[in-house]
């Protein structure tokens, strides 16, 4: 345990017995509760008792519009079944469907408006998702008690904890190095270990590791039209020339016009190389011979020392 940082307990029961089934997540010490349901198991979500309750709901799957993006539906009701119903019936998008209520069913209406102004307020911040809410409620005019308040920002703490363990991500803020486009490239990752693919086409790029995610920086290039047939990663870099992030340059490459977050070194790799790649080695610590799996190797025998 370290700073602010300490650890939790969160418990997952497949309702069926089956993983990809109706699931029940909890956090040890906290009323909140998640059910997480496909769709072959949205009617026995719905018909629970705990779902007919006063909350907010998630549904999330592809984005028809954009490759590899989800895109997100968030709502509120004082029954959280009939409300999430009839959203479902409304979308053609989603996969999975997750019910936030409580096991003491304390939330009221202005708890639950509060909760979900608040979420697509984060959600759009986040900008890690599509919204497909039309509009975004104003939480300011969710009047609520300022003890009310401050019960509503932990129960969203812990949503921001638990989210991600159920498959959504949707709340995590982006790395410093993508979102403090304000600050220098270099005073935004100050103190991050810098990683360098020098490429014998040429090709240059620099990334850093951050919150688990790999940040490849803006001036950063990518090779393109290589001819490669094997590209895991096709669906994603054409996205990333429809969204502006990878903009033709002068000599034929690609090149990053802003920082972007990869997944992994690997997908950041084949990105760039415009081939699949084992991301492991082909990025080096910059200035330096030393991979990037070299790297983690090392650094995991220093923490396991106590340096």
């Amino acid at each position: 345990m370290t700073g602010d940082t300490f650890g939790r307990t969160i418990q997952l029961f497949l309702v069926d017995g089956k993983p990809s089934g109706l699931r029940k997540a909890t956090i040890h010490g906290w009323t909140g509760l998640i059910f997480v349901s496909g769709d072959s198991t949205f009617g026995a979500l719905t018909a629970r008792d705990e779902v007919d309750r006063t909350g907010v709901y998630i549904l999330s799957g592809p984005d028809p519009d954009k490759a590899g993006v989800t895109r997100a539906y968030i709502g509120s009701g004082n029954s959280v079944a009939e409300r999430i119903k009839q959203s479902a019936l409304k979308r053609d998008f989603w996969e999975t469907a997750i019910t936030i209520t409580t096991s003491d069913d304390d939330l009221s209406k202005g708890h639950a408006e509060y909760l979900e102004a608040r979420l697509i307020e984060m959600t759009s911040a986040a900008g890690r998702v599509t919204l497909d809410n039309g509009t975004s409620p104003d939480t300011s005019r969710r009047r609520l008690p300022e003890a009310d308040v401050a019960n509503m920002e932990q129960f969203l703490a812990n949503l921001k904890i638990i989210l991600p363990v159920i498959g959504l991500d949707m709340l995590k803020p982006q790395p410093r190095a993508v979102s403090d486009t304000a600050t220098p490239v270099e005073l935004r990752t100050s103190g991050e270990v810098r990683f360098e693919i020098r490429h014998k086409s040429g090709v240059q790029a620099e990334a850093v590791e951050e919150d688990g995610e790999f940040v490849v920086l803006e001036g950063s290039e990518a090779l393109t039209g290589t001819g490669y047939v094997q590209q895991s990663y096709g669906g994603l870099k054409q996205k990333l020339v429809e969204d502006g992030v990878l903009i033709n340059a002068p000599d034929g490459k690609l090149r990053f016009a802003r920082a972007y977050a990869f997944s992994s070194p690997s997908a950041a790799a084949a990105v760039i190389l415009d081939r699949n790649s084992n991301g492991r080695t082909e990025w080096k610590v910059k200035d330096s011979k030393q991979s990037y799996h070299d790297w983690q190797q090392a650094r995991a025998v220093s923490e396991e020392a106590g340096v």
